[in-house]
């Protein structure tokens, strides 16, 4: 299991502006300051591990004799020979901070700040792969992200990285949520072209969508059957 501790990231100001829909000079200083409030809070860590496939199944792939089942995940597996389960966090400072703000407004903000420190987390983890195995074009899949690959998810991958909350602090409740709240699992994987679950997902209006919803790719994958 490799760990990777005290991540330095910078928060980016024209991001944080454009998903909060801010334009003006005055916008610009009330994010700065926010960032410079929750910048001191974030403690952005991950763990991996760099694991090869036993055996791919019709609707399941076995890595290191633990059984991860999904049809959209072995599909990506036709041509990869190993994997990278992953968890990364911010920890819980930020996050406990907003929660003892009176200002509701401010308490989103600083909701929206985490959750891009989360992603810019997991795309410094994208990088770290790339460049140290050498790989070209990865993508990943979470668990809970589509239906095909639901919350049981978590237990084999939390399973094969091994104690996670001794190595950064994050740990799964009983309904299988992560603990601290902004921290993010999944398992990253070599592909040709880059992959989105967004692709495979109906649900409309979602702010985090990446990718507009493919659904002849999701009969294809065998999670939704034609219409007519």
């Amino acid at each position: 299991m490799e760990i990777l501790d005290n991540i330095r990231i910078r928060l980016d100001t024209n991001e944080i502006k454009k998903t909060l829909h801010m334009v003006g000079k005055e916008d610009s200083r009330k994010i700065q300051v926010l960032i410079t409030e929750a910048q001191p809070l974030i403690r952005a860590k991950a763990v991996y591990r760099n694991c090869y496939l036993e055996s791919k199944l019709e609707d399941a792939i076995v890595v290191e004799g633990i059984r991860f089942t999904s049809r959209v995940l072995r599909r990506h597996m036709d041509n990869a020979g190993r994997v990278f389960p992953f968890v990364v966090t911010i920890g819980s400072r930020l996050e406990e901070y907003a929660r003892a703000c009176k200002d509701f407004l401010k308490q989103y903000y600083l909701d929206t700040i985490g959750n891009i420190a989360l992603i810019t987390v997991r795309k410094y983890l994208e990088d770290h792969l790339r460049s140290k195995y050498a790989l070209g074009c990865i993508s990943y899949m979470s668990p809970g992200s589509l239906k095909d690959w639901d919350l049981k998810g978590q237990r084999p991958l939390f399973s094969i990285l091994g104690d996670v909350k001794g190595s950064i602090g994050v740990y799964l409740t009983e309904t299988l949520l992560m603990i601290p709240a902004k921290s993010l699992s999944g398992i990253f994987f070599p592909t040709e072209i880059p992959f989105y679950s967004c692709q495979l997902c109906p649900r409309e209006n979602c702010p985090s969508r990446k990718a507009k919803y493919n659904e002849k790719q999701a009969i294809e994958y065998g999670i939704q059957t034609a219409t007519h």
